[in-house]
């Protein structure tokens, strides 16, 4: 009998665990919403509560802050960026093939990261003045690194164009790609992925007709 009590119990704090962490992570996706929309500084604790339908007091049983959220939002999106980035880089035959697929992987991860990217475009800047945030300016600055190692091989291998500056193709295929999570429907008629297509074209053959 102690036996099957004990595994009861195990049991039924298995259940708790699960249901602990599923309702985090829907408070977490109700904060990304407001933080993406409303702006972080104009989203209180409260208006998360209000959202998620709890009191403010509840959702301090999960969570010590706003600052804790959006730092485990913005973590876990840079995490998976990181990691997609590292794997494509790992495989590519060349560099043309790089920016392709960084290309690609970048709207990739918009139906998941949709709101985690617009948080990171929008308020990056303001939180990296704060100590607890100091990795997002480190974040930026490795991706921006990386690109331009792509785009500089690129050049070696007789791929691209020696004349680009290539800071400037960065941050134009930086811009023009992350930028389009702020018009960017899931829902629509275009997905992620089609989109990608065209701008890669874009990217890879220009507009004009040779």
């Amino acid at each position: 009998m102690a036996g099957t009590r004990r595994a009861s119990t195990r049991t039924n704090g298995t259940r708790e665990n699960a249901r602990g962490s599923q309702r985090r992570a829907e408070l977490l996706t109700i904060a990304a919403n407001l933080f993406a929309t409303r702006g972080f500084l104009a989203t209180t604790v409260r208006d998360i509560a209000d959202e998620a339908g709890i009191l403010s007091g509840s959702l301090y049983h999960h969570f010590d802050s706003k600052e804790s959220m959006v730092d485990e939002i913005l973590r876990e999106f840079l995490d998976y960026q990181q990691r997609s980035y590292d794997d494509i880089l790992g495989e590519a035959e060349d560099a043309r093939t790089a920016v392709i697929e960084l290309v690609r992987q970048s709207f990739r991860a918009m139906p998941q990261y949709r709101s985690a990217i617009a948080i990171f475009q929008n308020e990056a800047n303001h939180l990296a003045q704060f100590e607890r945030f100091a990795y997002l300016d480190k974040a930026a600055a490795e991706f921006e690194r990386m690109w331009i190692r792509v785009l500089q091989d690129g050049q070696e291998q007789g791929l691209f164009r020696p004349d680009l500056n290539v800071k400037l193709v960065y941050r134009f295929i930086r811009d023009t790609v992350w930028t389009a999570v702020h018009w960017y429907n899931p829902r629509g008629r275009l997905t992620a992925n089609v989109i990608a297509d065209e701008y890669v074209k874009l990217v890879c053959h220009g507009l004009m007709e040779a």
